[in-house]
């Protein structure tokens, strides 16, 4: 396939356009090839050299990415930056970035992929950034602890870098924000959550779920970030029947 074919495929999924204005990653194709076919997209959640390098040794034509190279305000194409442009062009590998539409998307998102494994029913949209809710909550379809939900969303074994067991034993009702949403807790606070999962903590919110009796998971921003692009190399793999792989570069973070 052409990048062309495999842009207009991922927009229409992900709904990139109705996040411009509202998202500073340069969502699509931020490095295109040379205009030859694509055989094989490799997944994975950050553009960073280490990952571009697997993808080259795997044989894939363009790497498909939750966090691009490109945010915000124009960058200057020296150092790091240069060395993975360089990489890319060299070895004529696109590169296609999704941000807060793979957080968002209801069928292939982060938080719809956490969500369905704690047993999110009845779900509602939650998290608002710039006026745009990005999460979910909703009830739970089984009571769980927050040992269990911690243990549902973890990824290959991966330890949450904060508990804090601060409300029930026995959570009912859940809300999920994928990656660096720790603020949200004040949100969730404020809807009488039950248990709040997200991938970073701060310490601005941690007296705030103390004394708002809210549980709270920060899985990781990394590992409740590795859904997205695992969905989106299903759906590409089973309706476009294009080689995938996805390569897990985890932060720890």
């Amino acid at each position: 396939m052409k990048t062309k074919q495999l842009d207009a495929f991922f927009r229409d999924i992900l709904n990139l356009d109705d996040f411009a204005g509202v998202d500073s990653s340069l969502n699509g194709l931020q490095v295109d090839n040379g205009g030859g076919g694509v055989r094989k997209v490799a997944f994975a959640v950050d553009a960073c050299l280490e990952t571009f390098k697997r993808a080259a040794a795997g044989g894939a034509e363009m790497v498909f990415v939750h966090h691009g190279l490109f945010w915000g305000n124009p960058l200057r194409i020296e150092g790091i930056l240069r060395s993975r442009l360089d990489f890319l062009l060299k070895r004529d590998i696109a590169l296609y970035a999704a941000h807060l539409p793979l957080d968002q998307n209801i069928e292939a998102g982060n938080n719809a992929a956490l969500a369905e494994l704690l047993g999110i029913e009845d779900r509602v949209p939650f998290g608002l950034y710039r006026g745009k809710k990005i999460g979910y909550k909703g009830r739970l379809r089984c009571p769980l602890t927050i040992d269990e939900a911690a243990s549902r969303i973890s990824f290959n074994g991966t330890r949450p870098l904060a508990v804090h067991p601060f409300g029930k034993a026995d959570n009912v009702t859940c809300a999920v924000v994928s990656g660096g949403a720790a603020m949200e807790a004040e949100e969730a606070v404020e809807e009488g959550i039950d248990l709040y999962v997200t991938g970073e903590t701060s310490h601005s919110v941690y007296h705030t779920a103390l004394e708002g009796r809210l549980n709270m998971i920060a899985g990781g921003h990394y590992a409740t970030e590795v859904w997205g692009v695992r969905k989106m190399m299903e759906i590409c793999k089973e309706k476009l029947n294009i080689e995938t792989e996805f390569i897990d570069v985890p932060t720890g973070l």
